[in-house]
C-alpha cells in the first residue's frame, strides 16, 4: 500500500483538478444560470459577478492541482482548494433554505443530500495533496 498510496493521492489531486477546470468552465458558459441560484441572497453583489468571480477561481485551483506536485506547495494548494470548498458552502445552505431550483435539485430532499457533498470535496481536496505518511 505504501507504494500505491502516491499514486492515489496524485490521480485524486488530477481529479479534483479536472472537476474543478469543468465546474469553472460551467461557471463561465453553459451552467451560468443554474449557479446563480447558489449565490444567497443576502449577499449585497450581482449574482451573475459572484458566478463569473468563482468560475475564475475554479479554473485557477484547477490549473494549479495540474500543475504543483511538489511539497509543501501542493499541501498548502490542498488546503486553499479545501478552504474554497468551506467558503461556498453558504451557498449550497442558501440553496437549501430558500429552496432554490438548480442542477435538478428540486426537491427539498435533494438540496439537503447536495450538502452533504461539500464536506466530501473538503476531504478530497486535503487527502489528495497531503505530504506522504512519515
Amino acid at each position: 500500500m505504501k507504494q500505491t498510496a502516491p499514486v492515489l493521492r496524485a490521480l485524486g489531486q488530477a481529479g479534483l483538478g479536472a472537476v474543478l477546470l469543468a465546474a469553472g468552465a460551467g461557471h463561465l458558459t453553459t451552467q451560468r444560470r443554474e449557479f446563480q441560484a447558489q449565490v444567497p441572497s443576502w449577499v449585497p453583489l450581482d449574482p451573475d459577478a459572484v458566478v463569473l468571480a468563482s468560475g475564475v477561481v475554479e479554473l485557477a485551483l484547477g490549473t494549479a492541482l495540474l500543475t504543483t506536485w511538489r511539497q509543501p506547495a501542493r499541501k498548502v494548494l490542498g488546503a486553499a482548494v479545501a478552504g474554497f470548498f468551506v467558503g461556498v458552502f453558504p451557498g449550497n445552505i442558501a440553496q437549501y433554505v430558500e429552496r432554490r431550483d438548480g442542477f435538478g435539485l428540486d426537491t427539498d430532499r435533494k438540496r439537503a443530500l447536495r450538502l452533504l457533498g461539500q464536506p466530501a470535496l473538503v476531504a478530497w481536496a486535503l487527502a489528495a495533496t497531503r505530504d506522504r505518511a512519515r
